[in-house]
């Protein structure tokens, strides 16, 4: 697959259109059809217990597969989540977690990812595997 952004491109994108989150969340590496990606899971990430909480792992998955698009799609701003399905499969501990997302299908209106989560401690052990699929607008292509 071609790349249309770069890791600087998609850096410069979190930046530019995520201010809110994009402390939150590194590229590791940008070689589609992958992009994985890793968040950094402090206190405000934490659930009761000490594991990182579903929600946080969510937001990894679905911000991992938008940019893993974006990657070969180019800068879309419009293109939206439409479906997701995550198996969490084991709590993560708190520290670093990884996401490692591929893109399966890039339609004229949906992509179609799928990637594994897993602590940077423990990468031989996912703790969830998701499922996600974008919208892409009309105009995208």
């Amino acid at each position: 697959m071609e790349v249309k952004m770069d890791k600087a491109a998609l850096e410069a994108f979190l930046q530019r259109d995520f201010m809110q989150v994009a402390d939150d969340f590194e590229f590791v590496e940008i070689a589609p059809p992958f992009v994985t990606m890793a968040l950094a899971a402090s206190d405000k990430h934490l659930r009761p217990g000490g594991t990182v909480s579903g929600p946080a792992m969510f937001a990894l998955a679905d911000v991992c597969a938008y940019f893993c698009i974006l990657s070969v799609l180019g800068p879309v701003a419009l293109a939206v989540t439409t479906n997701c399905s995550i198996d969490f499969m084991r709590k993560p501990a708190p520290g670093r977690l990884i996401c490692r997302m591929e893109l399966l299908k890039l339609g004229r209106a949906l992509a179609v990812t799928e990637g594994r989560l897993y602590s940077e401690a423990a990468p031989d052990k996912p703790v969830a595997r998701a499922a996600l699929t974008y919208s892409i607008p009309p105009t995208a292509k």
